[in-house]
């Protein structure tokens, strides 16, 4: 796969983002925002060293949003064709004119829109023969089955590559955009013993298909994992300290995220409201945003309405220092935008410096948690409720977490 897959080019995308805006103001709208894309991939998957499915997937899309005064409009086309164009146009101006006034809604000020492009390195395509994917996925699977005759059964491992570009324009003048890759191994196995069955998976996901780690390595990792929840068992209740292995802990730091973004806040649905400034974590604990990050998974040098993003600390010594916030939901907090429209761009929690095995020295008897099962989190009151799996020296499958 190459550049020369996309269907349109950055510029055919700029056209069609300038012909939008064109036809909406004429048409009546006091501000207008686009946002055009291309995309296209493949992704091949094995099961038991059978292939089971080979998928190719090509996507576009124009997405248009237009205010009529404080009234806003949103409609969106996976046709590129002018009549299609226009009928989208008019649709989100149909949908403007019949909802409700917002003083809150409108475009972002001209003054907090990227100005100053970067190149930040995202855009790596893959181009991978479907024979050599299934190769890939057969050795991921294969390494898995060989590392003990206890991984009887798999899900299946798959490799995906996918490419895709974008452009965000709106009536301030500003019309940016850029491409980006995504490639991913992944494997998911079972492993069985005295008549019990336990399921794990892996996966590596990079912007550059040179930084994944070797298949067989994604294959091995899911396997170990299935193999150690075997011989797990119930307990009973306990009070303990608690250790969150890193991709469950990623899962928390997530609800932590939706706590303090704008629109929880504004409606008064979070358990962190009024908290800036404020300790909301131990002192130890200092989380970053670094959006201009080289092949990092979520950079961008604007988010999804065009505001510059910049580096900054979140949450520093354990202190609450920002909130993630897009232009309508900082305008409802009367605050300024983070530049979070449409989410965050590379979290980075730093913390005591120990890895794992030094945190569960450190921690003693406790519990470290492998997997959290559930929805089990009440971000009004910050209740924690979910069903848990567990490993160690005593293996607990089915386990409840507790606290606030």
């Amino acid at each position: 796969m190459s550049a020369s897959r996309f269907a349109h080019d950055l510029d055919a995308l700029k056209t069609i983002a300038s012909d939008a805006l064109a036809y909406a103001l004429e048409k009546g709208a006091s501000a207008c925002e686009t946002e055009s894309s291309d995309g296209y991939g493949q992704t091949v998957t094995v099961r038991k060293g059978e292939v089971e499915t080979i998928e190719y997937n090509r996507d576009k899309s124009l997405a248009v949003t237009v205010y009529v005064g404080k009234r806003k409009g949103y409609a969106s086309t996976a046709d590129f064709a002018p009549r299609a164009m226009r009928d989208t146009v008019e649709a989100a101006l149909t949908i403007a004119r019949f909802t409700a006034e917002d003083e809150c809604a409108g475009l972002p000020d001209p003054e907090e829109l990227a100005r100053d492009p970067q190149d930040l390195d995202l855009f790596h395509p893959w181009d991978l023969p479907v024979e050599r994917a299934i190769g890939i996925a057969k050795a991921c699977e294969a390494a898995a089955f060989r590392l003990d005759k206890r991984v009887v059964n798999s899900e299946g491992a798959s490799v995906s590559c996918q490419q895709w570009h974008f452009v965000l324009a709106n009536s301030h003048g500003f019309m940016e955009g850029f491409p980006t890759s995504r490639h991913t191994i992944s494997c998911a196995v079972i492993a069985a013993e005295d008549g019990r069955m336990q399921r794990d998976d892996w996966y590596v996901s990079q912007r550059s298909p040179q930084d994944l780690a070797e298949p067989e390595a994604v294959g091995d990792y899911a396997g170990r994992r299935a193999l150690a929840r075997l011989g797990s068992r119930k307990i009973g209740t306990v009070q303990a300290p608690v250790l969150f292995e890193a991709p469950v802990a990623n899962d928390l730091l997530a609800t932590f995220v939706s706590a303090v973004s704008g629109g929880n806040l504004y409606r008064k649905a979070s358990f962190l409201l009024d908290s800036l400034g404020k300790e909301v974590f131990a002192p130890i604990v200092t989380l970053v945003e670094r959006p201009h990050l080289s092949r990092a998974p979520a950079s961008s040098w604007f988010d999804d309405e065009g505001v510059a993003t910049r580096a900054r600390d979140v949450v520093k010594e354990g202190v609450l220092r920002g909130y993630f916030l897009g232009s309508y939901s900082a305008r409802k907090l009367g605050m300024k935008t983070t530049g979070s429209a449409g989410g965050n761009h590379n979290l980075i929690l730093e913390g005591g410096g120990l890895d794992l095995p030094g945190l569960i020295r450190k921690m003693g008897r406790g519990l470290l948690v492998t997997e959290l099962i559930g929805f089990g989190v009440n971000l009004v009151t910050g209740a924690l409720t979910r069903g848990s799996r567990t490993t160690g020296s005593i293996l607990i499958d089915g386990m409840t977490i507790a606290g606030n």
